[in-house]
């Protein structure tokens, strides 16, 4: 077996996977603590210390990656993504860069990565966003509509929240949420107009619990066929491998014939 086989075995392998995850972890956290300056005024020289051993075994881990799949290795946007952001922490931090060391937190993201249900999660994600689109223009369509309705209805009475378009698009958006809707915004509607809730109500039904919870819907939906797609190749996989191991006793039983 040669050196590069063995390499992409070592990186395939489970131990290798935990190990890597652990470190993220470790690293995400040490990251957090720098955030202290209690903890980095009694501890910094260590957690610095554990900093700099995190990025350099991820650099290790890309350079054996790279080493093992060569030009393969941009072949799978994972692995782009790991580049991506190692390439960011390696940058200097200083002067005209400082900025980038609040970035240096993006490595936690590398557990999206390296965790394959949290892989699924994005791939579904993903997947979803031209399902998603078209809730989100529905979902404007709807808020366009309500804050032409509301400025017309409300605005002369209540210009701070209906006085113009944008106005209403923020004060409907505040009732979407439900946050202060009722005592905030709609029962001082409703004493200059009575009848307001039949416009506010609706408005709530249509959005809060409907619209929106297509979102949820379309993006279980996406995950559920990621998933089956991701387990319909495993499947294609060991079929191949079993195709081939009865390949290979076929070809064993007529050497012995």
């Amino acid at each position: 077996m040669s050196l590069r086989e063995k390499v992409r075995q070592l990186v395939e392998t489970r131990i290798f996977e935990r190990f890597i995850i652990a470190v993220i972890v470790i690293n995400a956290i040490g990251l957090g603590l720098e955030t202290s300056p209690t903890v980095m005024g009694s501890f910094g020289g260590a957690i610095r210390l554990l900093d700099t051993l995190a990025l350099g075994i991820f650099v290790i881990e890309l350079g054996l990656k790279l080493f093992a799949y060569r030009l393969g290795f941009f072949r799978s946007g994972w692995n782009v993504f790991d580049l991506a952001i190692v390439t960011v922490a390696l940058m200097p931090a200083s002067g005209a860069f400082s900025v980038l060391r609040a970035l240096r937190v993006l490595r936690a993201l590398r557990l999206i990565s390296v965790v394959p249900s949290m892989r699924k999660v994005i791939l579904g994600l993903f997947s979803a966003i031209p399902s998603i689109g078209t809730v989100i223009v529905m979902l404007l369509l709807l808020f366009y509509i309500s804050a032409v309705m509301a400025t017309k209805l409300f605005g002369e009475a209540f210009p701070e929240w209906f006085g113009n378009l944008g106005a209403s698009l923020y004060s409907l958006f505040q009732i979407m949420t439900l946050e202060s809707w009722s005592m905030g915004i709609v029962r001082p509607v409703m004493e200059v107009y009575p009848y307001a809730w039949a416009f506010f109500v609706p408005f709530i039904l249509m959005t809060s619990f409907i619209v929106l919870n297509l979102f949820i819907g379309v993006i279980v939906n996406a995950m559920a066929e990621a998933t089956e797609d991701e387990a319909h190749d495993e499947r294609e996989e060991i079929l191949k491998e079993l195709k081939g191991l009865r390949a290979d006793i076929a070809a064993l039983k007529g050497g012995a014939d």
